[in-house]
């Protein structure tokens, strides 16, 4: 129930931003803020959020998370302007972070035996395709019908529902060694990720010349070095930089920022191109997207099968293969292309995207020992939110939307500087999957292993 409000709530979202716009007079720049605020602070806390349950127990952890993200949706669902709704996803994005690892964490606590635990966890993970294929259907619905508001009113029940059951039926569980706390680390993660993604998103805004810009940038450069700096230095860092010396983990982080970059961008402009240049109304909008999603629900199962037969390059080139293929295809569109293309790019886009996630999760925690996975797999799933956020910066920044306060006809064409991109994305996923399967990618990991054995 956790992970179902919480994937739903991306793609319903993006469906309703130009109803959200228009009622409170917003910015583009305004809902680029509405999307990347929720996931700037869940990328942020994500790492904080799992240590934290260790220490304190994970069914409180998951409790108070479920609280806040259903507090923060009815919050959001009141908001008076864009500002308050952007303070009030941030609300909800903290208890986001305490819910989708720390439910991960009390499936492999609760379920002792091996084939047990993997039927859970295939059935906590296929509640993902199910979230995205009714998300764009279920916010369109609403939008149309009752008003961009009932959006954030579904999350409220289900969220006290998924309370109660928890109360009732989820043993407490802590680790028995949980993580020191590393308070100047998740400080130096939150500057980080702030200030690129805000310089990013206000550059068109404030000049890319303006000190206001440039300081954005070389705060969050000079972050970066000093988090480098500090993490390499503490026995327990929030972000253990040895993890960067090996290879495919290296490459899984990349393919990541990389794969839900474009994902973001993708879910982004076409909720404003359908809507905003061919008239569509928010349902016939979340419509024409469901290829994307279903095709993503269905790829996805396979990937893991392929992951599991043949390794991760092959899965890694199709998923290339496809999110540029579909980039290629939208650098054409204009406000009178047919349907027809951009239903076969929308199927190709989910069925290079529903590729890439098993390969990364694989990737990250290859080689790694046991004790280690779970860091490493927790920085992939801080990587795909980072890469979400900053898909979505650039895409609005690339068409010169950020600058302005709404879209016209000439969107459509001004969109396809960011397709190019994503064609570069697509490409640059099949070379990152071939390097990240090398002789040499994996004796970079037997050369860290004896490092991070303690």
């Amino acid at each position: 129930m956790s992970l179902f409000i919480v994937s739903m709530d991306a793609t319903v979202v993006n469906v309703a931003l130009p109803s959200i716009g228009r009622e409170l007079d917003s910015t583009i720049s305004g809902l680029q803020w509405t999307i990347d605020a929720y996931t700037l602070v869940l990328a942020s806390l994500l790492l904080l959020s799992g240590s934290t349950a260790d220490r304190i127990g994970r069914r409180r952890t998951f409790q108070i998370g479920l609280a806040l993200f259903t507090v923060g949706s009815l919050l959001c669902s009141i908001a008076p302007g864009v500002g308050w709704l952007v303070v009030f996803r941030m609300v909800q994005a903290v208890g986001g972070s305490m819910m989708n690892p720390v439910a991960m964490s009390i499936i492999t606590a609760t379920f002792d035996d091996a084939k047990e635990r993997a039927r859970a966890v295939g059935v906590w993970g296929a509640v993902v395709g199910v979230s995205m294929g009714l998300g764009p259907l279920v916010g369109g619905a609403l939008t149309d019908t009752v008003g961009w508001r009932a959006i954030f009113w579904i999350n409220v029940p289900i969220g006290i529902a998924a309370i109660v059951l928890t109360f009732l039926f989820v043993p407490e569980s802590k680790s028995p060694k949980p993580r020191r706390l590393d308070p100047v680390g998740q400080v130096l993660v939150i500057v980080l990720l702030a200030t690129l993604v805000g310089g990013l998103i206000e550059g068109p805004r404030l000049g890319w010349t303006s000190p206001a810009a440039l300081g954005l940038f070389v705060v969050a450069a000079a972050s970066l070095v000093v988090l480098v700096a500090v993490e390499r230095r503490r026995r327990e860092p929030l972000v253990d930089v040895r993890f960067f010396r090996s290879i495919p983990f290296s490459s899984a982080v990349v393919t990541a920022i990389a794969a839900f970059g474009a994902n973001g961008a993708f879910l982004f402009l076409n909720a404003l191109y359908l809507q905003e240049v061919r008239r569509m109304s928010p349902f016939e909008a979340g419509l024409w997207t469901l290829p994307a999603a279903v095709a993503t629900m269905v790829v996805s199962p396979l990937s893991g099968r392929l992951v599991g037969s043949v390794g991760t390059r092959i899965p890694l080139v199709l998923a290339g293969i496809g999110v540029g293929g579909a980039g290629a295809i939208l650098t054409t569109i204009d406000a009178h292309t047919p349907m027809w293309v951009l239903v076969v790019a929308f199927v190709l886009f989910g069925f290079g995207f529903g590729m890439v996630n098993a390969p990364i999760t694989n990737t990250a925690v290859s080689g790694m020992p046991r004790a280690q996975s779970g860091s490493a797999a927790a920085v992939a799933s801080t990587s795909r939110q980072t890469g979400v956020s900053l898909g979505v910066a650039l895409a609005g920044t690339v068409t010169g939307a950020s600058a302005v306060a709404s879209v016209g006809a000439g969107f459509a064409v001004a969109t396809h500087a960011m397709w190019w991109i994503v064609v570069g994305i697509g490409a640059g996923i099949i070379v990152v999957g071939v390097l990240s399967t090398t002789a040499a990618a994996k004796r970079s990991v037997e050369g860290i292993a004896h490092l991070l054995q303690d």
